[in-house]
């Protein structure tokens, strides 16, 4: 009963958002996640792992959300994978999203064993925060370090304009 219980909650966890306009928020393993760090298809993607008492990733947030605000209707996706705890869910990640309008996709990511899927992401990463990956049609990027809106549209634009 009690594991029917906490299946639930989180079921119910994963789909909170879109109350007052939040971007839904859903909860993934690191085994519901990997899928999405290797679509083969001709769209440019930017995987962005970062967290809520980051302040690196606080930082670039704007710059983010305004190369996908930029490439909206170009083949471009942003998937922001928040490393939070779940139990700041509400408190925290929400109230991130929704103090600076996110409208990109947001995972938190709810998988403690860390050791064993940082290499899966990139062997280079540390683990620190933030950390980019930006990946398409014959090329796949990692970046260990914030950015700027500048810098990352100097990145994308090229990338999309080789589609």
């Amino acid at each position: 009963m009690k594991l029917v219980l906490l299946f639930l909650s989180v079921m119910l966890m994963g789909q909170l958002g879109n109350n007052k306009g939040l971007t839904p928020v859903r909860i993934l393993n690191f085994g519901q996640l990997e899928p999405y760090l290797h679509h083969e298809n001709d769209t440019v993607y930017l995987v962005n792992f970062w967290a809520t008492w980051c302040g690196p990733c606080r930082k670039e947030m704007p710059a983010i959300e305004e190369v996908g605000e930029k490439y909206k209707t170009r083949k471009f996706k942003i998937l922001l994978v928040s490393l939070d705890f779940p139990d700041q869910l509400n408190k925290g990640l929400l109230s991130f999203i929704q103090k600076n309008n996110i409208k990109s996709e947001v995972i938190l990511l709810n998988d403690p064993h860390q050791n064993q899927w940082i290499d899966k992401v990139d062997p280079n990463w540390s683990g620190d925060l933030p950390f980019t990956l930006i990946y398409g049609p014959n090329f796949r990027e990692t970046y260990a370090r914030s950015f700027t809106f500048e810098e990352l549209d100097s990145i994308i634009q090229p990338k999309l304009k080789s589609l």
